[in-house]
Parts: C-alpha cells; sequence; structure tokens
C-alpha cells in the first residue's frame, strides 16, 4: 500500500469551500474561511464541519483502497452511547462500491443540547475497500453526512491520478436540516445527492441543519462561487425558531435573492417553500419537543394575523416574492415544498419535522421529476 496526499496532490475534495488543519489531518467545512467571523450561533460551526455532499474524487487503479479518518461525534450523558457516526461510501464509476460505518473517534460530551461541551479525545481509524474491479477507474468516497470528518490519510496499492472533467454542470443547494439530510442512510441517501444523481448534475450541498436564517453571508457566499444552477429552501428553521415576522421576512428574501443576483444574473435559480410539518403549518414558533417524541409549536395563532409566522404564511409570501420579481427576472422559479413531501406523507416524519431515510430518497425523485423535467426550472 502507497500513501498519496490528500491536499495538493491527485486528489479532489468536492462540496466543500475550505479546509480547516488540524493535529490529524485536515477537516472539510462547507462554507469558506471568512464567514467564520460573521456566526452568531457556534452551532454554525458545527453543521459547516458536517459533511453533508462532501466526496474525495480520484482515478485509479487500485484493487484496493485504505482511508484513515477521525471522526468527532456527540453523547449526551444522559445516553449510554455516542451517537452513530454514519456510514462512509464507496461508487466507482457511480456505482455503488461499498459502504462501511464510519469508525468512532473524538467523543464530545454534554449535559443537554447546546450545553458545554466535554471533548473525550479518540484515535483515528481505518476503514478499507477491498476487491474493486481491474483497470483505471473513476472513485467517489463519500463522507458522512452528519459526523464532522478529519481527513488523515489515503492509502492505495495502485497509482492514484487526478480525476478527467466531465462536463456535469453544478448545483448549488442552500436550506436547513431537512436539506442537510442528518436522518439519511448514509451520505449517498441525502435528497440532494439523489436528485442530483438522477439528474445528472454535480450538487454542492450548502445547507445548514438548524441554520437556514437568510444569513447575508450564506448569500455572498453563493454569489461568488462558480454555479450553473441554484437552488434554496428556506422557513421552517425562520418559523421554528420565530426569528422573523412578515414584515422582515419578504425584505430578507429579496436582500438574499439580490446578492446572489449580483454574481448569477440570468442562473436558473428555484426558490422552494416547506415540506410538510402539522406542527407549523397554521400555528408560530418557537417550537419544543413534546413529550410523544414531536415537534410542537408554541407561538400563538392568533399572532399570524399581527404578523407572526406560520408555514402557510411562508409559503404564499415566497410564491408572491417569485411572482412579482419574475418580469425582470424570468429564471428565477418557485416550487411549493408539499411536492416533496405533502400533507399525505406526513406519518413519514419521525418527529414531526423530519424526514425517515426512505422519504429522503422519495424526496429526491420528485424534485427531479420536477426540476429536470423537459419544462422544468433546470432543464
Amino acid at each position: 500500500m502507497r500513501a498519496f496526499p490528500l491536499v495538493g496532490g491527485p486528489v479532489e475534495l468536492r462540496g466543500a469551500l475550505d479546509l480547516d488543519r488540524t493535529q490529524a489531518g485536515v477537516m472539510p467545512r462547507r462554507l469558506p474561511a471568512w464567514t467564520k467571523e460573521q456566526y452568531q450561533d457556534p452551532s454554525v460551526y458545527g453543521v459547516t464541519v458536517m459533511p453533508s455532499g462532501v466526496r474525495l474524487v480520484f482515478r485509479t487503479d487500485a484493487r484496493e483502497l485504505e482511508f484513515e479518518v477521525l471522526t468527532s461525534t456527540g453523547q449526551l450523558d444522559t445516553d449510554p452511547r455516542p451517537r452513530p457516526t454514519g456510514m462512509l461510501e464507496l461508487l466507482v464509476d457511480g456505482a455503488p462500491a461499498g459502504r462501511r460505518p464510519a469508525p468512532m473517534g473524538n467523543v464530545v460530551r454534554m449535559a443537554s443540547p447546546g450545553a458545554a461541551q466535554r471533548l473525550v479525545p479518540g484515535e483515528p481509524g481505518t476503514v478499507r475497500f477491498a476487491g474493486l474491479p481491474m483497470g483505471m477507474k473513476n472513485v467517489e468516497l463519500w463522507l458522512p453526512q452528519q459526523t464532522p470528518t478529519e481527513l488523515v490519510a489515503l492509502r492505495a496499492d495502485g497509482e492514484v491520478l487526478a480525476p478527467l472533467p466531465d462536463g456535469r454542470r453544478r448545483w448549488v443547494h442552500h436550506g436547513s436540516s431537512i436539506s442537510h439530510c442528518l436522518e439519511a442512510d448514509g451520505p449517498t441517501g441525502t435528497w440532494p445527492v439523489v436528485a442530483a444523481s438522477l439528474g445528472g448534475v454535480e450538487v454542492i450541498n450548502l445547507s445548514q441543519a438548524g441554520n437556514d436564517m437568510l444569513d447575508p453571508y450564506v448569500a455572498r457566499t453563493i454569489r461568488d462561487m462558480p454555479a450553473d444552477l441554484i437552488s434554496l429552501k428556506t422557513g421552517v428553521n425562520i418559523v421554528g425558531l420565530a426569528t422573523f415576522r412578515l414584515r422582515t421576512f419578504g425584505p430578507a428574501v429579496h436582500g438574499f435573492l439580490d446578492t446572489i443576483r449580483d454574481g448569477h444574473p440570468d442562473t436558473p435559480l428555484l426558490l422552494m417553500s416547506p415540506v410538510s410539518c402539522p406542527a407549523l403549518e397554521e400555528t408560530p414558533g418557537p417550537t419544543a419537543m413534546g413529550p410523544d417524541g414531536k415537534i410542537t409549536a408554541l407561538g400563538d395563532p392568533a399572532d399570524v394575523a399581527r404578523g407572526a409566522l406560520s408555514l402557510t404564511v411562508v409559503r404564499d409570501e415566497l410564491a408572491r416574492i417569485v411572482a412579482a420579481r419574475r418580469a425582470r427576472d424570468p429564471h428565477l422559479h418557485y416550487l411549493d415544498g408539499r411536492e416533496l413531501l405533502g400533507p399525505h406523507e406526513v406519518d413519514d416524519l419521525a418527529d414531526g419535522l423530519h424526514p425517515t431515510a426512505a422519504a429522503y430518497r422519495r424526496m429526491g425523485k420528485h424534485f427531479a421529476a420536477h426540476a429536470f423535467a423537459d419544462d422544468g426550472p433546470f432543464r
């Protein structure tokens, strides 16, 4: 087995916009370094280093590959076991070629979600994929979408070369946890990856669990990066945390779109509203977890008349904004999120908010059928 550099060599790291250097190796991050000083909430950094959609890409004639990684997973003091580390998935020439549990490494302990953290250091672990097809082939190693993963080493029993351009369009997507897809059964089971595979495009997933807040630094990031297709799925975090009123929500959406259009004036841009979530359809946030383990809304439905946001209000406002802008922006499109997961599918929301792994895959198929259709926005 021969070691190959993970940075500055033939391997491309796709889906990440920056790297943090660590004692063990490098940590992919899905937002650029300059954004860190603008995070008001430390959870933003935590979700940007969860590598949803991040993969190593190269060509090789090796029959055996080894990847050494150091994961960091959380554990509540009330739970005897750390959270699952997720899966590493290997694709060869676009087809599944193996999946392995990510090795347990660091454990970050806390008394409750959001409480002070205590690091229990761990060691890097190695995953091995053997029996690969003979000859030169295209390889992608997808990192677990829910677990920060430091890349330590790549070893192969053959040559490793840079990937060749494949001509696919680049789709940049931003959304909430329902696009980050922590509950998916693996990194290629997130709905954006499923949709990208069906649409024949390459996806860059900038979604941030719990932090889809129309943050200006995200808009500037999208403005400044190459993109052939752009989609934004917004609203559920904003309603769930009661961060906007109707008076401020509309201008924030316009500002987000304006910033993106500064860099991509004619790029197809699809604005999506939230999928179904019974607790928030007519009732404003904030939310809490009920005794039944499902999300419940704490707001007053009567406050909607005074400007509070429910999902119904958000959908109406997003549709109105797109209709108003299309006269001067014909490449802007709207999709009601209930087309991806509607009221008849809410039994697939395990906690009343987040889809199951099977539902995520179905959402990807629904999105592809709409967006990449002959008359769709990404045709």
